[in-house]
């Protein structure tokens, strides 16, 4: 039976544990918060989950809360115009349901479940030190904390991270009491020039159903705007605020809205990276990273958690076909890059976005308004961003696209 050890109980660690555990190894996950810190802290994530990384979820038994968690069923996308119009407004839907659930749910089960399955649960702030001792006592050490100080391990890939400062100033504000939009539930895109970007969607959160709200301000622009904000309560009253100055059709849906709790709110930036996936300890051990350690989007277009599941899935895989042989540097290379030719299309596009829309973008998203197959293709896109690549990202594709479509 080989052994493998896992740092970071996340969405890419647990899957990857539970994954593992079913397939007869040896799993240790060692995680710096218990179960009780999770369930009990602030929110980490909005973590909207499409249907191909729900389906690796569902593979190996942890969609847990299929009939409890309120369906994501499309996307609806909405630009403002100079007067605070709607100058581009449409829907469509997804063709499989999205679905969050509020990590601090999430996480605690999948915890037991390794457990259940007869993998280890550590409680540790896991050092430098402790991964030589890990890697000299397993035949595999994977690094899932993501944004813990053991990812700094790792070095930047410079080809593939365009940007080495945060792009937007990011906020959570999770919410009961919106007003529903009518026709079927949806993420809510709003793209504000020059402000930033706000999107809104159903989702399970410890106390039941509830709505995230999703604040990406330009850095230096109005919506960066919580550094002074101190409470739980003037974090919602900001976040009213955002919505009465640039989108009053959002802020007509909040009348009644309260924070699920007071740890229903976050604030922050980071920079968009990409990492070597191998680091080499002090005394020649290679590791492998995995999840946000090693590919780490900003959460605009919500990918986060899907390329979290689908790097768990194509390292189990990748570990499943490897059989007893040896972990070396060169097969945790070829691991990471097994998931890379999915992941380039989702950094890829999420840069793109980070960056003012050039003229073929916008001639898609007002096609879109008129051509139900357009804004069905986009929309079906963040499940699968590579199929982006022909014509979204590409501006010859996009003019041949619509041209076909008539749009």
């Amino acid at each position: 039976m080989r052994r493998i050890l896992i740092v970071g109980a996340g969405q890419a660690g647990l899957h990857l544990a539970v994954g593992l555990l079913r397939n007869g190894y040896d799993v240790t996950v060692v995680s710096n918060r218990t179960p009780d810190d999770i369930r009990g802290g602030r929110v980490m994530s909005s973590q909207a989950m499409f249907g191909t990384a729900l389906g690796h979820e569902r593979a190996l038994g942890l969609d847990l809360w299929a009939d409890a968690c309120p369906p994501i069923d499309g996307i609806e996308l909405t630009v403002p115009g100079p007067g605070g119009d709607r100058a581009i407004h449409w829907a469509a839907r997804l063709d499989t349901p999205a679905r969050s659930v509020d990590q601090r749910l999430k996480m605690p089960a999948w915890m037991g479940e390794v457990e259940r399955l007869g993998g280890k649960i550590v409680i540790q702030d896991a050092t430098v030190e402790d991964l030589e001792t890990y890697a000299a006592q397993h035949d595999l050490v994977v690094v899932a904390a993501g944004k813990g100080p053991i990812a700094s391990l790792f070095g930047r890939d410079a080809a593939r991270s365009p940007y080495d400062t945060p792009q937007r100033a990011l906020a959570l504000t999770y919410v009961t009491g919106l007003t529903p939009r009518p026709e079927h539930s949806a993420v809510c895109f709003n793209l504000i020039p020059g402000v930033g970007e706000y999107f809104v969607f159903p989702a399970l959160t410890v106390g039941g159903p509830c709505e995230i709200m999703v604040f990406e301000g330009l850095p230096g622009g109005p919506m960066d705007c919580w550094a002074d904000v101190r409470t739980p309560a003037e974090h919602l009253a900001r976040s009213r605020w955002i919505l009465e100055t640039f989108l009053p059709w959002e802020a007509e849906r909040c009348g009644g809205v309260e924070l699920t709790d007071g740890g229903g709110v976050l604030s922050g930036r980071f920079a968009p990276v990409v990492r070597r996936p191998v680091a080499t300890l002090p005394s020649g051990a290679a590791i492998l990273g995995a999840g946000d350690v090693v590919v780490l989007n900003d959460p605009i277009t919500g990918q986060g958690a899907n390329n979290a599941a689908k790097c768990a899935t194509a390292y189990l895989d990748a570990i499943l076909e490897h059989g007893a042989r040896p972990f070396d540097a060169a097969w945790m290379e070829r691991a990471f890059e097994r998931y890379w030719r999915d992941a380039r299309h989702v950094t890829a596009w999420t840069n793109a976005l980070l960056a003012p829309p050039p003229p073929h973008v916008l001639e898609i998203l007002q096609a879109a308004g008129r051509s139900p197959e357009v804004a069905s293709r986009f929309v079906n896109g963040f499940d699968d961003p590579s199929d982006y690549a022909g014509w979204f990202m590409d501006p010859a594709g996009a003019r041949d696209y619509l041209a076909r479509t008539g749009s």
